[in-house]
C-alpha cells in the first residue's frame, strides 16, 4: 500500500470521515463486552495516586518480570481499602479505578526500544495482563492502567499501551499511544499497522455496564483530535494514565483535562504518579494533583501529594446522557461538524509528521535514537518554509 502525497491526503480525509461515523471500535487484541449498557445510576470512580518503580536497575528481565508480578500483587489491599472508604463515605460502590502512567515499569530511560520490549514490555494475553485480570476479578471492579507492550506483528517494537480490565479478567480495551515525543507510534509503522488491525483499532471504546470507556495516555490529553476521536465513537468516560508534574498553578495537562470534558460532554479520570522510585529524578517529580472532572468541565475531586486514593467521585451517567440528548448551547458535541475540518486536515498533512517513519523497504525498523528530535526538526524546517511560523 503506497503512501504518495495524494494518497496521504486521502486517507487523511478518509480517517475524519471514519472518526465522524458513529461506530465503536473494537480492537482484535482484546475482547469487546456486547453493548448492553443497563445500570446507568450513579457509582463512584477513584483516581490512584501510586509511586511508579522503575526497572531500569535491575539486572535481567527475569527480575523485571518477578518485580512486575510482585507490584500488580500489591495493588490488591490499597485499591480494595479505599474502595471501601469511598463507598462508605460517598454511599456508592467503587466500580473503576484507574492506575498511573507506567505505573509498574516507568519510562525507559536509556534502554533501546528492543531491550526495554524484552525486559518489560507485557504480551497481549501474557503473564502480567492474567495477572491485572485476576486482580480486577478479586476487586469486583474495571481496572483502568497503562504499561509497555510488546506485539508479535512488530518484533524488537514497544508501543505505550493503555488498558481497561473488567471484572471478568477479560481486557476490553487496549489503546496505542498516537502520540508521543520519544516511543513508536502505530503511525510511525501505519502501513504494517492499518493492514493488522485496520483503522477501528486506532481509536477504540468498550461499551460496558459502567458506560462507554475509552482511554487518553499521558501528554495526549494536550491533543483535542485524539479525545474528540474518541467521544464521536461513543466514548463518555476518559481514562487518563498519567505521570506528571503536580502544581498548586493550572498546569497545561489540568486545563486540558477540563477542555476535553466539557467540549466532549465526558468524564475525565485522571491518576498521576506520586512520583517515580528507581531513578536519578528527585522522588516527586512527577507527583500529585490527580483528580476527576465532570461533564461540564468542573473538577468534581483532586488529590494533594504523595500515595493517596482521595481523587474520587460519583460518576452520573444519567446526567451525562440526558445533556448529550439535550438541544442547547451547552452541547458541545452535537453542535461539531466533523466534515468542516476533513479537507483542511488533508492538506495540512504534507507539512506535519507523515505516517511510516519506522517502516524501511516495507518492514517496521527500529530507528536511531536521535529520530524523534530529527522528525521534529523537520516538521519545524517544512512549517518554516511553508510560512506557517
Amino acid at each position: 500500500m503506497a503512501f504518495e502525497t495524494d494518497r496521504r491526503q486521502a486517507l487523511a480525509a478518509g480517517i475524519c470521515a471514519a472518526i465522524a461515523g458513529s461506530g465503536t471500535a473494537a480492537f482484535p487484541l482484546a475482547a469487546q463486552q456486547e453493548n448492553t449498557v443497563t445500570d446507568t445510576a450513579s457509582y463512584s470512580a477513584i483516581a490512584m495516586q501510586l509511586t511508579a518503580r522503575s526497572l531500569e536497575r535491575l539486572p535481567d528481565e527475569a527480575a523485571a518480570r518477578q518485580a512486575i508480578q510482585g507490584h500488580i500483587a500489591e495493588l490488591e489491599t490499597p485499591i480494595r481499602t479505599s474502595a471501601i472508604f469511598v463507598n462508605q463515605y460517598a454511599g456508592k460502590p467503587v466500580k473503576l479505578a484507574v492506575l498511573p502512567e507506567y505505573l509498574f515499569t516507568s519510562y525507559p530511560g536509556r534502554i533501546s526500544i528492543p531491550d526495554f520490549a524484552r525486559k518489560v514490555g507485557f504480551a497481549p494475553g501474557g503473564a502480567e495482563y492474567e495477572a491485572l485480570g485476576s486482580l480486577a476479578e478479586k476487586l469486583g471492579m474495571f481496572l483502568a492502567g497503562n504499561a509497555y507492550e510488546t506485539d508479535k506483528a512488530f518484533p524488537d517494537f514497544y508501543f505505550q499501551t493503555s488498558f481497561v480490565v473488567a471484572p471478568n479478567g477479560d481486557t476490553v480495551l487496549r489503546y496505542r499511544r498516537l502520540i508521543s515525543m520519544f516511543a513508536p507510534s502505530p503511525h510511525d509503522v501505519w502501513e504494517k499497522y492499518l493492514d493488522t488491525y485496520g483503522l477501528e483499532a486506532v481509536f477504540p471504546v468498550a461499551k460496558t455496564e459502567i458506560g462507554n470507556l475509552a482511554a487518553i495516555a499521558s501528554e495526549e490529553i494536550l491533543y483535542p483530535e485524539i479525545a474528540r476521536a474518541l467521544a464521536l465513537r461513543g466514548a463518555e468516560i476518559f481514562c487518563h494514565s498519567s505521570s506528571e508534574v503536580g502544581s498548586p498553578l493550572a498546569t497545561n495537562k489540568d486545563i486540558a483535562k477540563q477542555a476535553r470534558a466539557f467540549e466532549n460532554l465526558a468524564y475525565v479520570v485522571s491518576a498521576n504518579t506520586a512520583g517515580i522510585s528507581g531513578t536519578g529524578l528527585p522522588l516527586s517529580s512527577a507527583e500529585g494533583n490527580s483528580q476527576i472532572v465532570d461533564y461540564k468541565g468542573k473538577v468534581i475531586a483532586q488529590s494533594g501529594d504523595g500515595e493517596t486514593f482521595t481523587s474520587f467521585a460519583n460518576i452520573d451517567l444519567r446526567g451525562l446522557r440526558d445533556a448529550r440528548r439535550t438541544p442547547a448551547m451547552t452541547n458541545y458535541l452535537a453542535r461539531q461538524r466533523p466534515a468542516l475540518w476533513a479537507e483542511a486536515y488533508a492538506a495540512a498533512a504534507e507539512n506535519f509528521h507523515g505516517p511510516n517513519g519506522m517502516m524501511a523497504n516495507g518492514k517496521p525498523a527500529i530507528p536511531e535514537r536521535d529520530y524523534f528530535k530529527r522528525a521534529q526538526e523537520r516538521v519545524i524546517e517544512r512549517l518554516d518554509k511553508a510560512g506557517l511560523i
